[in-house]
């Protein structure tokens, strides 16, 4: 599994990487999550207003830091 929050380190990255590590604790995952802050990788996933949650190349949410509860429905 390959999970990459898109951002340029701002305090809604690191609380969105928080409420994932969170998740995945409850859940039991072992992951490894790549922060990606290059503006270009980023546009290159059409997202304009990050932070964004990738998960398997597929982007989940954009421009908000969704709860623990919320990110836990992406792996079930």
């Amino acid at each position: 599994m390959e999970i990459k929050i898109l951002g340029v380190g701002c305090s809604k990255c690191d609380k969105l990487e928080k409420n994932l590590n969170k998740a995945l604790e409850d859940l039991k995952l072992d992951a490894t999550i790549e922060k990606v802050a290059d503006l270009k990788e980023i546009v290159a996933y059409g997202v304009m207003n990050p932070p964004a949650l990738v998960i398997d190349d597929e982007v989940k949410t954009v421009g908000k830091v969704p709860k623990v509860k919320e990110i836990k429905k992406y792996f079930s």
